[in-house]
């Protein structure tokens, strides 16, 4: 649902229902049968697929939305020229996109977007096609020429680093519902949604508080919380994978919680290891290749699990 918002606000997509309006101006309302072209609305619009026009020369590509407004051949050639310019590229105008990288293709994108001096600035997953180097580096073009732009700009991404680096605000869709929005801050500490708190890389658990601490869990058991002190009712727990400690036999000492589990799944990443656990408290535990190997557990093997209660955050 979330590029069929983006083509219905670029009026490239009828609505049904309610009305887009850009400054103060409508542009859609399906009740008055109000529609504005897309070409008659100041919306730039950077596509995944990049979607440049594969007989029109760098140059034109990115002149194209200036002379669909009516601007003069000349006066939209020099204003494109100045964004090939300001994107790196400005030696590129005479060739074909067919002669470009992937990250290249991207700034053209970018810089035909931009050159219509959007008050609405539209990004479709524009990283996607990209592999993991050249996303990198046009993410950093993106924040240096996106970020402080006059208008509104509206990202749509699955990845959380560009959600987290690029965008002043969340608002995170789930099967065509809005489940949680805030700051990126706000969003990654308290996460409200498996699907977020999978994003963020945090485990989340849901329950109800009783006294002192203790946290009785939806699914069974139970967690003792700090944090969760003071507060009755309904609360969401998040746990950090690194505060997961994990043991082969019951450990001694400080902790508050401690539960047996099952080895599910064990991904090693560079210089971290992440190993999901099953059993009444399915969470994921994250520790160091050391770690593993001191341990010597693979998927199926029993391990204990801990989590000290300062170490967990609670939220209603």
């Amino acid at each position: 649902g979330k590029t069929t918002l983006l083509r219905a606000l670029a009026g490239l997509r009828a609505i049904d229902h309610g009305r887009v309006v850009l400054d103060g101006r409508v542009l859609d309302d399906a009740a008055a049968a109000t529609f504005v072209a897309p070409e008659d609305r100041r919306v730039g619009y950077v596509f995944q697929d990049h979607l440049l026009f594969p007989h029109l020369t760098v140059l034109e590509n990115v002149a194209f939305g200036l002379r669909a407004r009516g601007v003069e051949r000349a006066e939209a050639r020099a204003t494109a020229l100045g964004w090939l310019d300001r994107v790196g590229l400005g030696d590129r105008g005479g060739e074909r996109p067919r002669h470009l990288s992937g990250g290249q293709s991207q700034r053209v994108a970018l810089a035909r977007a931009l050159a219509v001096e959007p008050r609405l600035l539209l990004l479709d997953e524009p990283l996607a096609a990209l592999d993991a180097a050249t996303r990198a580096e046009v993410r950093r073009d993106l924040r240096h020429y996106v970020v402080g732009l006059p208008g509104a700009r509206l990202l749509v991404t699955h990845d959380p680093v560009d959600a987290l680096l690029l965008a002043d605000r969340l608002v995170v869709v789930e099967h065509g519902r809005v489940t949680q929005q805030g700051t990126g801050p706000e969003v990654s500490a308290r996460p409200r949604s498996a699907y977020v708190a999978e994003l963020v890389g945090l485990n989340l658990l849901a329950g109800t508080a009783g006294v002192d601490g203790v946290v009785r869990l939806r699914d069974g058991g139970a967690l003792v919380a700090t944090a969760a002190a003071g507060h009755a009712g309904e609360l969401h727990l998040a746990v950090r994978p690194r505060s997961v400690a994990l043991h082969r036999s019951r450990p001694e000492g400080s902790p508050r919680n401690v539960w047996e589990a099952v080895v599910v799944d064990v991904d090693v990443e560079a210089d971290r290891v992440r190993v999901r656990l099953g059993g009444p408290l399915p969470v994921v535990a994250e520790i160091t290749p050391a770690g593993l190997a001191e341990l010597g557990v693979t998927p199926g093997d029993p391990v204990w699990a801990s989590v000290k209660a300062v170490d967990i955050e609670a939220y209603e």
